[in-house]
């Protein structure tokens, strides 16, 4: 793992029926220590759909080293020996490193969609982003115009699209069109 990049931890639990009321106290628990361990970017649970039982669980983090420091810490060993009697299938987890990780199935032995659709998907994000985004920044430029120049405006713009596409617009927007992109 290249330590210089956001490295995300998804972990799958198949819960046993009669312990779902038991897991969901223990998942909001264990988020909440999530957060607070040193480079934690962000969380994000995927419920099952009406009866399923897999939860999917996806916490970033801004280095591999702080990841790997919360995967071997006693806290989150501890974490998980409590969840093992609710849990069908153990602790399932996988570490992703790769920027196409929105578009990364979680079924084992999925297929990644077709390049177009994950296109289009990003095109849907990213255009209103680049329209919204500039209007909005338009005052402050105004009345800064030194922030306002080709390259400094620029770059602030990106700035905020990338970051919230990055983190919370691409993973909800996947998550949401999760069943359009496995047709």
């Amino acid at each position: 793992m290249n330590d210089s990049t956001v490295v995300t931890l998804v972990i799958q639990h198949k819960v046993r029926a009669e312990a779902l009321a038991r897991y969901e106290t223990w998942l909001r628990h264990t988020v909440g220590v999530a957060r607070r361990q040193p480079g934690h970017l962000d969380v994000n649970v995927i419920r099952p759909d009406d009866g399923g039982r897999q939860f999917t669980t996806v916490v970033r983090f801004a280095e591999a080293s702080q990841l790997q420091a919360w995967v071997d810490s006693t806290e989150r060993q501890a974490l998980v020996a409590e969840v093992l009697p609710l849990l069908e299938e153990g602790d399932q987890t996988q570490v992703h490193d790769d920027p196409e990780f929105w578009f990364t199935p979680s079924a084992t032995g999925a297929s990644q969609p077709p390049r177009w659709k994950q296109a289009v998907l990003t095109y849907l994000v990213i255009c209103p982003m680049t329209l919204v985004i500039p209007q909005l920044l338009a005052p402050l430029f105004a009345r800064y115009p030194l922030l306002g120049g080709q390259i400094t405006g620029n770059l602030i713009t990106n700035l905020f699209v990338i970051l919230p596409v990055v983190f919370c617009i691409m993973p909800w927007v996947t998550r949401r069109c999760a069943g359009w992109l496995r047709r």
